[in-house]
């Protein structure tokens, strides 16, 4: 039977506006009450104004067996929008319907955003909210889960992939945010575990409370899985508009350019005493970031975790640029376990997206110790090692101060296919430092010596001058060029230009194994 055109606008307004009211009222206010905004708010502040255009707001789930009726929109608000003019795809989880949870529906809403993002090759961003997968639907909800993690695995190294943990994410949901290229978390209202509080006491007796165990202080500062860490969610969207405008759309292009009207051939005088004359002293590494960045901006990736090295995006002459930094002002800048991991997941981030790379190095080398080594510093640190040799975007390293054993080869040398390497005057390069080196080298001489200290004192003055210093390697051709500080920002820059073109031959592989 043919429905007469007006029941059917009046039934169509009833469902959109169903579907649009969310949980009703009462349940939005309860979310404000949690300090959190609603699906739909969120998705107004991340986007342009008027730009988002929404899919499947009708679509709903097939009931499940406990009589259970579907929802309008089934918990989750899908579509595209833009972000200062660029396209985005985007999914934000309604908690106030059904909590959030996942289900059939549910999923499929979602992995139709993901196709099309890839499909159309521009970022896909995920606002997760969620009480996690639908119980009612069995294993329905599991199934849809697989789809999700199927196609964050496709779509990963094709086109960005961020997701903003805005409230609960537990269970299997959490390893579709572990597979994206940006995590963040809101601290406060959003956790993050594979298992809760009370499956932990039932197991091991041990009382827990959920910030604890997945806040996003841990994950930001002690397990690494979040990328950023923000206190509310209108901060969270904003450094997501930010973080989005230094990237490309896709693998495919390269980032957009940014003219900051800060002059190419700038210098920094104050550059020229930046390294103290004490090679135990340490400096904050971030002086130079800000000094050499176009108009001093730096977006710092996992700034809370793994401090003593540095990782972010910045802009030289325009151009968006990954940068990798040891931190002298955390543990001397040594390279451990977790710095070796964040480092070369972003080294192949920004490989994966045509970003080229600049490393800044002060390194006296790897963590030593059992801790370390029972770790698997070995492991980790091939992974570092094994990124920076399979990037084929640019590649420029500095070496300020210390360069020192396998440290030195791993943080992007020439040995490892660099393709320009500088040196301060300050620049350390050798197999270990003067005075250990002396100790090895000049061990009998020292032992019989009337004054030990006074003659290892002198025999490491020796080493230094001899060996302790970029000359030796610039003669060798493993430094391209001897540079004054204060000109660090314009040999980059000039650096870049020419290396635009650049390009390399791979063997023909359908992957390599990285020791993961």
């Amino acid at each position: 039977m043919d429905w007469p055109a007006n029941d059917n606008l009046r039934a169509l307004g009833g469902m959109r506006e169903e579907a649009v009211a969310g949980g009703g009222g009462q349940r939005v206010a309860e979310q404000h009450q949690k300090g959190k905004l609603t699906a739909r708010e969120r998705l107004d502040l991340l986007l342009d104004e008027g730009s988002f255009e929404e899919f499947d707001l009708l679509k709903s789930g097939r009931g499940n067996s406990l009589g259970e009726r579907g929802y309008p929109g089934d918990g989750v608000i899908t579509g595209h929008g833009t972000i200062d003019g660029r396209e985005v795809y985007i999914f934000s989880q309604d908690f106030t319907v059904v909590g959030g949870s996942l289900g059939e529906a549910h999923s499929q809403k979602i992995c139709k955003v993901m196709d099309h993002a890839v499909r159309v090759g521009v970022p896909i961003i995920g606002l997760n909210d969620s009480g996690g997968a639908r119980i009612q639907e069995g294993v329905d909800a599991l199934a849809a889960y697989g789809e999700i993690f199927n196609r964050n695995v496709l779509a990963s190294g094709v086109v960005p992939q961020i997701s903003c943990i805005m409230g609960p994410c537990a269970g299997g949901a959490v390893y579709s945010p572990a597979m994206t290229d940006f995590v963040f978390m809101v601290d406060g209202p959003s956790y993050m575990f594979v298992t809760g509080p009370n499956v932990v006491k039932t197991v091991t007796h041990q009382d827990i409370s959920f910030d604890d165990l997945g806040g996003a202080g841990v994950h930001g500062r002690k397990s690494g899985v979040s990328h950023f860490i923000v206190p509310n969610d209108i901060i969270c969207l904003r450094a997501v508009r930010r973080l989005i405008n230094y990237l490309p759309s896709n693998n495919r292009q390269h980032a957009p350019i940014l003219d900051l009207s800060d002059p190419l051939d700038r210098t920094d005088p104050a550059l020229d005493f930046l390294v103290p004359p004490n090679p135990n002293q340490t400096y904050d590494m971030k002086i130079l970031i800000n000094s050499i960045l176009d108009g001093a901006e730096f977006l710092e990736i996992q700034a809370h975790f793994a401090r003593n090295i540095l990782c972010g995006f910045g802009r030289l002459g325009g151009q968006t640029i990954g940068l990798i930094a040891n931190q002298p002002a955390v543990l001397a800048g040594v390279l451990d376990i977790h710095a070796s991991a964040k480092a070369a997941r972003f080294v192949r981030f920004c490989d994966a997206f045509n970003i080229p790379l600049v490393c800044l190095v002060d390194v006296p080398g790897f963590m030593p110790g059992p801790e370390q080594e029972h770790g698997g510093i070995i492991r980790h640190g091939a992974k570092l090692l094994y990124a920076f040799v399979e990037a084929t975007v640019p590649r420029i390293t500095v070496i300020l101060r210390k360069a020192y054993g396998g440290a030195y080869v791993v943080m992007n040398s020439k040995h490892i296919r660099c393709d320009i390497n500088f040196a301060w005057p300050t620049a350390e390069i050798a197999v270990m430092g003067p005075k250990g080196a002396a100790e090895v080298i000049y061990r009998n001489e020292i032992r019989k010596s009337p004054d030990p200290e006074a003659t290892l004192s002198q025999h490491t003055e020796q080493y230094r001058r001899t060996f302790a210093n970029p000359f030796l390697a610039a003669q060798r051709g493993y430094i391209d060029d001897v540079i004054q500080p204060s000109e660090t920002r314009h040999r980059l820059i000039r650096s870049l230009q020419f290396l635009e073109g650049k390009t390399m031959e791979k063997p023909f592989r359908k992957h390599g194994n990285i020791p993961l």
